[in-house]
């Protein structure tokens, strides 16, 4: 997977290789399309592999829950389909109350949600003992989803890329695409900095820089970045199987018998030239979600505000300036999650932390990704603006790709994901 000469020709072009790229060119060959796969780095070398590693239908929007029913179904298989180690494990998720206002709001969500025959349920007081044995304190309860499940981020992607590898697929590594090139007024051929490759459609699955990418175009996708922090404890006997959810923190296990731990429910917001610009397109959700969020303006404004918006296709590009968004893990925001989740359950109290990280998480003004043909631009295709749930919708997200570019009857109704729903939806130039 480290060649990066791209062919001259090929079906569909798919820009990036996180999860969601790579399930769509898993698809695209397993339906017998020529498809290559173009990574201007390196295989999930950002949020793909940097997440908290949850495979959830507890709690989707339910926009989205059709996805996240069908990804979980794909996850289940991944492993013999791919010839892999995914690190998927059907261990359950649990999220717990501290309020019976929470256990209301979770209760009307189900409520909602059992017309897709979900498999959540409620717990009471003593039965979220029974659940989960350790805990410190007396919760008013939880819900609780036993199929959904959890992978590994760091193997994951890299094992469906590989599966895609099999069935067909071309997988470019340190291949960045600079633009597209239109003919009759539909995409013929996607630049490489390597070299052009004449194609009938583009996927552009391109995570936190899908923006800039389309900017380039004349697409103004609205689409904002926050900062995700996650750390990793030394193996750890006598803690809980299940991922779970609590007030201030949230941890899954790990294949290497250790847990990925984060601080949950407060989001790291760096302020970008691009929250200015789109201040109105986010209002509602910043006035509904102010609470979690932490404003922050330092370096990451400067870097943005000098990364050209529009570039030609004939010189570097900013794809190649940058091969890895790696931005510093937020400590205060971990360290406080460690802290609430010791309380919580004292077995976490002295385990070592041996690794942080960090990654930037893509987000829309709904929460809720884009993956559409783009109708201004006939042979586009945007699957990006996964707003954290990337990961765990992945394999369903990457086979709906699959079917809208190939005409295919979709997996789920593709409705709720049309660019077109945003009033930004629209080439802003020819």
């Amino acid at each position: 997977m480290n060649s990066n000469a791209p062919p001259t020709r090929t079906d569909v072009v798919v820009v990036g290789g996180g999860i969601v790229g790579v399930s769509a060119a898993l698809h695209l060959a397993k339906k017998g399309v020529s498809v290559t796969l173009c990574e201007k780095g390196r295989i999930a070398g950002e949020q793909s592999s940097r997440n908290w590693g949850w495979c959830r239908t507890m709690g989707r929007d339910l926009a989205e829950l059709p996805l996240a029913i069908e990804s979980l179904r794909l996850w289940a298989g991944m492993n013999g389909q791919v010839g892999g180690e995914t690190g998927f494990r059907n261990s359950g998720i649990v999220y717990l109350c501290e309020s019976r206002r929470e256990l209301d709001a979770y209760e009307a969500w189900l409520e909602q949600a059992r017309q897709f025959q979900v498999q959540s349920r409620l717990l009471g007081k003593a039965e979220v003992d029974e659940v989960l044995p350790g805990s410190a304190r007396r919760w008013a309860g939880a819900l609780i989803t036993p199929t959904d499940g959890r992978a590994e981020p760091q193997l994951a992607t890299l094992a469906m890329a590989e599966g895609a590898r099999r069935a067909g697929a071309a997988i470019l590594t340190s291949c960045a695409v600079r633009g597209l090139e239109t003919s009759g007024g539909r995409v013929s051929a996607a630049v490489t900095e390597h070299g052009r490759i004449d194609c009938g459609a583009v996927v552009l699955a391109g995570g936190a820089w899908s923006r800039l990418f389309a900017g380039n175009l004349g697409i103004d996708f609205p689409q904002l970045k926050i900062l995700g922090s996650v750390m990793r404890t030394a193996p750890l006997e006598g803690a809980p199987e299940l991922s779970v959810g609590g007030a201030g923190f949230a941890f899954r296990k790990r294949l290497d018998g250790g847990y990925s731990v984060a601080r949950r429910n407060a989001n790291v917001t760096p302020i970008t030239p691009d929250h200015f610009r789109l201040f109105f397109d986010f209002l509602s959700a910043l006035t509904r979600e102010w609470r979690e969020l932490r404003l922050r303006i330092g370096r990451r404004f400067i870097e943005e505000w000098n990364i050209p918006r529009r570039w030609s296709l004939d010189g570097p590009s900013p794809f190649e300036a940058v091969r890895v968004l790696d931005p510093a893990p937020d400590d205060a925001i971990l360290d406080e999650g460690k802290s609430s989740l010791a309380r919580a359950f004292p077995v976490f109290k002295d385990v070592p932390i041996v690794e942080r990280w960090a990654g930037l998480i893509d987000v829309t003004p709904d929460a809720v990704p884009v993956i559409s043909p783009v109708e201004a631009l006939p042979g586009f295709y945007l699957a990006s603006g996964f707003s954290g749930h990337g990961f765990g919708i992945g394999p369903a997200a990457g086979r709906l790709v699959a079917d809208l570019v190939t005409g295919a009857s979709p997996i789920v109704d593709p409705t709720p994901f049309r660019f077109e729903r945003f009033a930004r939806g629209r080439r802003s130039r020819a």
